[in-house]
């Protein structure tokens, strides 16, 4: 879906350099939890990082809060904020040789250093710079009632002693992320223990305490008590617990004006779609796990993402392409020259932009998929080391148009259940349109119809009457060797960097995903 206008100012404030005096620029993890040294980047104020559990996405954030001497208040962070508090030597985990490497970036001077532990001990500690840290770990997600002291407040007769009202401001953002109007919220004290705030909302001239509220009323409550100091880096362990749909997009939308209006760096880890779907590609860097080791794809899709944490169905090949146009384009291809039994047992993957594309094809390459995989990029695109073209060297959309345009559209008409000649004028009009992306919604507003609709009976069209069996066969074919073992042999017409890490981020595309 579009970006919502929220994170749009912040991608303005963000691209135009101004701004963020205080900024995280790299991690690179040694020796702990399976890392070797790969490196994780923020590019954008607001990261989310995805991956299935065990991925490394704890590990992640907490060695951006222990890069930084926190001076924010001690609440906000763990333990005195060393490496040690988040990763401490017990009798099962002996830690030896871990690294963490960082990049940081102070007004226009730049840092590279280290906390490491050589030995017995973790050293780097005192050479950190300062900067208020935020975190924000999963222990909000405990009820009221199962934490720690709090049962003796509800078994005791109790009055309370104080409260710290929300202002006006931050009462509107608590009722505009839960989606309902509340005539109050507060974090109240008692006479029972004056160390333990208990949230309590108002709604419908009704009060409830944490003791009663819902497990998101209470963590949004929490989230929002305390003001984040302006420059601090925010780190939120999965960000969408507790909450519904709705409110994971308010919350978001939320984060990013805090971001934009305080200069926040905020990473959050995620296994949402909704999380995924409201930030920019450039704000989403997913951990995948295989058999030699992490590897950080960065720009995916939310569909991509949750295809890699989800096995249900089970498919024997996964087919990664570009967007959704050349989803349809495929699938059309196999479904017109390749066995049903060979359809079925495949799952057509949109993976994102093409540099996506271009690091999971040295993946393939690599043999580092757990599974047979193969990716197909868009003829518009060079060759890559991996990847298969799919036909016709430009864009899809050019090359279904224009073949089915020089056979007068063929029976697509008939296949969406319009006019031929209606066809014909609402096709040719759209070719006039110099973006090819607009051809499709634009002929299929005129036609009346759905945008995938017409799209799919174009390609349908296309694969069956327009190209050539050889052509055809390339795709089949990569399909079938990827299914019995045979490695994709591709000379590059010119060298592409392949280094995941570093792959390009386009943030003007806006890919969705289909599946067979």
């Amino acid at each position: 879906m579009p970006n919502s206008s929220e994170i749009r100012r912040l991608s303005a404030k963000w691209s135009s350099g101004t701004g963020w005096p205080k900024r995280l620029e790299s991690l690179r993890i040694s020796g702990l939890r399976g890392w070797t040294g790969q490196q994780f980047k923020l590019g954008y104020p607001i990261m989310a990082v995805v991956g299935e559990n065990g991925s490394g996405k704890s590990t992640v954030i907490q060695c951006a809060a222990a890069v930084y001497r926190s001076t924010a208040p001690k609440t906000f962070y763990k333990g005195r904020g060393y490496a040690s508090d988040y990763f401490p030597k017990t009798y099962w985990d002996k830690i030896l040789g871990a690294e963490i490497g960082y990049t940081i970036r102070t007004g226009e001077q730049q840092f590279t250093d280290t906390i490491r532990r050589p030995g017995t001990k973790w050293r780097g500690n005192m050479t950190r710079q300062d900067r208020p840290i935020v975190y924000i770990d999963l222990s909000r997600i405990q009820p009221v009632p199962a934490r720690t002291g709090y049962w003796r407040i509800a078994k005791s007769p109790h009055k309370e002693l104080s409260a710290q009202m929300f202002d006006k401001s931050r009462l509107e953002r608590f009722s505009q992320i839960m989606g309902r109007d509340y005539d109050l919220t507060k974090m109240a004290i008692t006479d029972i223990d004056k160390t333990r705030e208990v949230p309590v909302l108002g709604y419908h001239a009704k009060v409830y305490s944490g003791f009663h509220t819902g497990a998101g009323e209470t963590m949004i409550a929490e989230l929002l008590k305390a003001d984040m100091p302006k420059y601090s880096l925010v780190l939120i362990d999965e960000v969408e617990t507790s909450l519904h749909p709705r409110a994971q997009r308010r919350l978001v939308r939320d984060l990013a004006e805090r971001c934009r209006e305080l200069e926040l760096q905020i990473v959050l880890t995620t296994h949402s779609p909704f999380i995924l779907d409201e930030l920019p590609h450039e704000a989403r860097a997913h951990i995948i796990e295989t058999l030699a080791g992490r590897t950080i794809v960065y720009g995916v899709t939310p569909e991509f993402s949750m295809t890699k944490m989800d096995d249900v169905p089970q498919y024997e090949c996964d087919i990664y392409v570009e967007d959704k146009r050349s989803q349809i384009l495929l699938t059309e291809i196999l479904v017109a020259h390749a066995r049903p039994e060979l359809i079925l047992s495949c799952r057509v993957i949109m993976c994102g932009l093409a540099s996506v594309g271009q690091a999971l094809g040295m993946m393939v390459h690599q043999r580092r998929f757990p599974r047979p995989s193969c990716v197909f990029l868009d003829g518009d695109q060079a060759q890559s080391t991996g990847c298969v073209n799919l036909p016709g060297e430009d864009a899809p959309e050019r090359v279904v148009f224009e073949a089915l345009k020089q056979k007068d559209w063929l029976s697509v008409g008939q296949r969406v259940g319009r006019n031929h000649a209606a066809l014909s004028d609402a096709c040719s009009a759209a070719m006039l349109l110099q973006n090819h992306h607009d051809w499709i919604n634009h002929a299929a507003t005129t036609l009346v119809l759905g945008g995938d609709i017409l799209w799919q009976a174009l390609c349908a069209e296309w694969a069956t009457n327009c190209l050539t069996e050889e052509n055809a066969k390339k795709i089949t074919q990569t399909v079938e060797d990827a299914l019995i073992g045979i490695p994709l042999k591709v000379v590059p017409k010119r060298p592409i960097a392949m280094d995941v890490s570093t792959s390009p981020i386009d943030p003007s595309g806006n890919p969705l995903l289909f599946e067979l």
